[in-house]
């Protein structure tokens, strides 16, 4: 969500507040409990990563605009560039000002998101809205559960009488208690010993979950900024089936841009970018050009999924509006 606090919560309850502020609405349907997450990224357009974060955890979108300028073409293009094209459009100008709606309503058509609803400025409706949102991509929340686990864990620390626990958003795939995991890019281990999901423990979370995990046998210094957990690589040696880990490692990729129609800048060699994809913000240089593809070195590992990955985001901090658009990776 880009809005003010005050609309975040007319629809749910604040939780957590730091330079990302979550807030969570949880009712009760015939399988389970049905949770609705804003994230918020609060120090943006201060800080771009907070809000690259909050795309990369985000399904749909919401967007409240109090008035036409930069900041709200980099808003859209970002939601352009990470392929959310469902959301919510609230248009709440100050008392005594106005906002165009038909030239809003231009700007997301020109950037690719046309099927955004613009909706009254009431809590309890938008509220309904997005569970309605909700709904409509049921089945692709499905099948990302059923995909390889990828969990970027945004928090760590250690709780008297728990031991280390880590925080983060399910990207994709199921996490139980008891499972094995290999902590990214340290290459370290540790063991699932309990689960919680909106305070409660539970046996498994899903992707879209934002999940706490009591962690055995890891180490402190295998988590930091843009770890990733999933599974270990399994071989059958009867079957002959190898389940290779959920990611790729890019430490130099061949990248092809698709860029922002609303960014005019041309990226060239030498040009320092940052790739953003699962909670991940790394910093590459631009090695070599070749029409619409090039060659980027990262700074650190980039860990792309190797089923359904998301779109990368391309970002450059000095550029205006500083996304790029998203690209396609692979191996140099």
């Amino acid at each position: 969500m880009f809005g003010s606090d005050e609309l975040a919560k007319e629809i749910a309850k604040a939780t957590d507040q730091r330079d990302v502020h979550t807030y969570v609405h949880k009712e009760a349907d015939a399988d389970g409990p049905r949770i609705l997450s804003l994230i918020r990224p609060a120090k943006f357009p201060e800080r771009l990563r907070p809000f690259l974060n909050a795309l990369s955890a985000a399904v749909v979108g919401m967007v409240e605009i109090t008035k036409i300028d930069a900041t709200l073409g980099e808003v859209v293009v970002a939601f352009a560039s990470a392929g959310i094209d469902k959301g919510l459009v609230v248009i709440n100008p100050p008392q005594g000002e106005w906002v165009d709606e038909e030239q809003v309503k231009m700007i997301f058509k020109q950037a690719g998101l046309g099927n955004w609803t613009f909706e009254g400025n009431d809590g309890i409706d938008l509220r309904a809205k997005l569970y309605g949102l909700m709904d409509q991509v049921s089945a692709d929340l499905k099948a990302i559960q059923q995909a390889p686990l990828v969990l970027p864990v945004d928090q760590h620390f250690n709780v008297k009488g728990i031991g280390l626990v880590a925080i983060g958003y399910v990207q994709s795939g199921t996490v139980n208690v008891h499972d094995e995991l290999i902590l990214l890019p340290a290459n370290g281990t540790g063991n699932t010993k309990s689960l919680q999901v909106m305070d409660d423990d539970v046996s498994a979370a899903v992707a879209g979950d934002r999940v706490g995990l009591a962690l055995r046998n890891a180490k402190e210094d295998h988590l930091g900024s843009g770890t990733i957990l999933v599974r270990p690589a399994t071989e059958d040696k009867k079957s002959g089936i190898n389940h290779p880990l959920a990611v790729i490692q890019h430490n130099s990729s061949k990248m092809t841009l698709t860029r922002s129609p609303f960014q005019k800048r041309d990226l060239a060699v030498g040009d320092i970018i940052h790739a953003s994809a699962d909670l991940q913000f790394v910093v590459g240089r631009i090695e070599s050009i070749d029409g619409a593809d090039s060659v980027v070195n990262w700074e650190s590992p980039l860990f792309i999924r190797r089923e359904n990955p998301q779109p990368t985001l391309i970002a450059q901090l000095d550029s205006k509006p500083r996304i790029m658009g998203n690209a396609t990776l692979e191996l140099n």
